[in-house]
């Protein structure tokens, strides 16, 4: 081959003998550049054509100049192909040049994006032909210019008959209303038998799903294309492969899932883009039925070991992210992700830290930390999904340092990495960080002002976000009114509140979904008017789901109504029977209201049906460990000093005030026992143990931070003000809804939530 050659050149040149130089470069240009287009050898790689062209030079051949032009636009080395162009303007003597070696001269700019030049060529040709026009075509398609593309077509229908190529480039870049015009085209010219052709109409009628107008437009366009694919004589892998992956497109995915056994009984086959597709319509499918789809899965990865894919670095991965979507065990994703040792990727290495991320964020770090000791480096999206992990953990000292290193991969002004570091320091409780990053963006999306007014609405700050809204320079979304509705529900502003749900359609054009009436009953729950929160379910356009129940059940529990709590409680049952947070809140209401029969008939419902309760469990962070604690102290090593040094910490709490609400207590039992059950919520057992390890470490500064599962109760609540007090430190909670930070005595939810 020519680079093993390529010495015994070089010292060929050295010598005198001519004739052995010409016969030696004759016998190398035409074992690598056959003198007839039909063949088709390539240079494997680009050194062998940066080597090809100057001995090219040396001794041209004229029917050579195509073959290399070729080559120069597979390896996108515009370079080389301006300067063999420049070498046949001054060297080739034959005039004009052959309209087969112009052509490819064309193509060879079109490809390398050099789209002026390319048009030039083509407006100095005296002679052209479909060839011509379609290289033109293929690169303006290739390279987004529509217009162009589209303009280059309709003059190509004066002149010539196009070609299939010609028929598949400009489909690929056509929205809706001129795809159906290229279609009318086809059909008239016969070119809708054509395969390739039909391929390309399939995949354009998906793909122009955002160029509808109305939902009913574009239902339409997946009738056409529908339509196409019934209509076909002949259909190949491809075919079949593009109408699965126009079904995951729109998040069908049962009818990706029946395609796919449709092509396994008919024995059309398939390969690992037909099980990628088919794997990613589990992720993004709008058909939420969490069993059935596991229980698919199942099935499809057995098919996936079958075929002998399971070492397939995009299949395993692709299994990865639906099993992770679905709910699936992260110890099964990371079995699935240890067998593909020595064949890992970037890519694979973020799909198992994506399956840790929100379930086990520091495995996730571990997980990220092992990818880089392997010397992969991390790209844009394994940096987000790792940030999005330290959303999930204490404290932000891991946020800083994944964002540390960010900035030394040079992604400083990458906007997606800057949201998700918004994100992530808002949720570790850091909003001035959150915000330093922000006033730096030099552009921002509407993400970017979603994720920092969100930041506020999590600390409860409605009228810094708001202010921030005021400032927006960018149209706003849903999510940006969820984030306002969820700043003013968290801050008691009603009226504002009423004010931007109300004005969203109208001034917007935002339509309320069902994430916004959820937002607005709990803003008139909390506030206690109730019958205001029930009048807005009930003009609801849609049926109300989990969501909106569980609001205004929390709105019943805040203001002891036992009754519509009662009939929100049979709606929660109705959407999700097995789902505890219902028949736990009944059993509170009826235990505040001193009607411990009922809260005991509720619990033995709970247990026939086999329903658990989730525990409330808490976490906080000493020194690089995360701590855990579970309401009653079981299953800490150190919770006999933790529940005596609470108990000593309740005495000098109740000198400052701190009474007890023994009205939470969940038994009818003796008021002194209803104290001491309180005493041991999982919060309280955080903040002693973090406290008895600060007096171990000689450190008595600086926040506690604390992580809880679900909501913070009452009693908790009060002992956290007390205890900022007594400690002179700040206390920063995070539970389930929003943060509250405890300082002297005072709480920055106001006592509001």
């Amino acid at each position: 081959m020519f680079c093993a050659n390529s010495n015994s050149f070089n010292q060929l040149l050295k010598s005198s003998n001519r004739y052995l130089y010409v016969t030696f470069l004759r016998t190398l240009t035409t074992t690598l550049i056959p003198a007839t287009p039909e063949l088709n050898t390539n240079f494997e790689n680009v050194s062998q054509l940066e080597e090809a062209i100057p001995l090219f030079h040396n001794l041209s051949f004229p029917h050579t100049y195509a073959r290399l032009f070729q080559e120069c636009a597979r390896h996108d080395r515009l370079d080389l192909g301006q300067a063999l162009h420049h070498h046949m303007l001054t060297h080739e003597t034959t005039s004009p040049v052959e309209l087969y070696t112009t052509n490819h001269l064309i193509n060879m700019y079109a490809k390398c994006g050099d789209l002026c030049t390319a048009h030039k060529i083509f407006d100095e040709m005296p002679e052209k032909n479909v060839v011509t026009w379609t290289s033109l075509i293929s690169g303006y398609s290739q390279h987004g210019k529509v217009d162009e593309c589209f303009s280059m077509f309709s003059d190509l229908l004066s002149y010539y008959r196009p070609n299939d190529f010609a028929y598949t480039s400009v489909l690929s870049i056509c929205d809706g209303y001129r795809g159906r015009q290229v279609h009318a085209v086809i059909i008239k010219s016969g070119f809708s038998a054509c395969v390739f052709v039909a391929n390309a109409l399939i995949s354009m009628y998906w793909k122009s799903r955002e160029m509808g107008f109305c939902r009913i437009y574009n239902r339409n366009k997946i009738e056409e294309a529908w339509r196409v694919f019934s209509e076909m004589e002949f259909r190949n892998l491809v075919t079949w492969n593009s109408m699965i992956a126009g079904f995951q497109m729109w998040g069908q995915c049962s009818k990706a899932i029946n395609f796919f056994t449709s092509m396994c009984r008919d024995g059309v086959g398939f390969d690992r883009a037909t099980l990628v597709c088919v794997l990613s319509a589990f992720s993004e499918s709008d058909e939420v039925v969490y069993f059935s789809s596991l229980k698919c899965c199942f099935q499809i990865h057995g098919v996936v070991i079958k075929a002998g894919y399971k070492l397939d670095v995009a299949v395993v991965t692709a299994l990865l992210n639906t099993y992770s979507s679905l709910g699936g065990e992260v110890g099964d994703c990371y079995k699935l992700f240890l067998d593909t040792n020595g064949c890992r990727d970037v890519v694979l290495w973020t799909g198992i830290i994506t399956a840790f991320a929100d379930r086990n964020p520091e495995e996730a770090l571990l997980l990220f930390n092992l990818l880089r000791r392997q010397g992969l480096t991390p790209d844009c999206y394994a940096f987000s999904i790792v940030l999005k992990a330290c959303g999930g953990l204490v404290n932000d000292k891991h946020a800083l340092s994944v964002y540390c290193l960010v900035i030394k991969a040079g992604f400083t002004n990458t906007v997606v990495l800057q949201n998700a570091s918004i994100h992530a320091f808002a949720r570790c409780g850091s909003v001035a960080r959150a915000m330093v990053i922000f006033d730096e963006m030099s552009i921002r999306d509407v993400v970017s002002w979603n994720s920092i007014i969100k930041a506020y609405a999590l600390h409860g700050q409605g009228k810094q976000a708001l202010n921030l809204f005021k400032q927006m320079d960018v149209e706003p979304d849903a999510t940006t009114f969820v984030a306002l509705l969820s700043a003013c529900s968290h801050s008691g502003m009603v009226n504002e509140g009423n004010e931007i749900f109300y004005t969203m359609s109208e001034r917007y054009g935002v339509v309320p979904q069902l994430d916004h009436y959820a937002c607005m009953v709990d803003i008139l729950g909390r506030a206690g008017q109730l019958l205001e929160a029930v009048k807005i379910i009930r003009k609801m356009p849609v049926e109300p789901d989990y969501v909106v129940w569980s609001a205004l059940l929390g709105a019943c529990r805040k203001h002891g109504e036992t009754q519509l709590a009662n009939f929100a409680v049979s709606k929660l049952r109705e959407l999700d029977p097995e789902n505890s947070l219902g028949y736990v809140i009944m059993s509170n209401i009826y235990c505040s209201t001193g009607s411990f029969d009922e809260a005991g008939l509720m619990r033995k419902k709970m247990k026939v049906l086999r329903i658990q309760k989730e525990p409330g469990l808490s976490w906080t962070g000493i020194g690089n460990h995360v701590h855990e604690f579970v309401s009653g102290g079981g299953g800490h090593p150190q919770r006999d000093t933790i529940r005596t040094n609470t108990k000593e910490l309740v005495g000098k709490l109740k000198k400052l005030g701190y009474v007890p609400e023994t009205s939470l207590a969940m038994r009818d039992i003796e008021e002194e026992h209803k104290e001491e059950e309180l005493y041991y919520h999982s919060e309280k057992l955080a903040l002693v143990f973090a406290l008895m390890t600060a007096s171990d470490l000689n450190c008595h500064s600086g926040a506690v931070s604390i992580v809880k599962n679900i909501r913070i109760c009452l009693d908790c609540h009060n002992f956290m003000k007390l205890a900022s007090d007594l400690i002179q430190r700040e206390i920063v909670v995070r539970d389930s809804n929003r943060f509250h930070n405890f300082t002297k005595g005072f709480c920055s939810c106001n006592d509001y939530w």
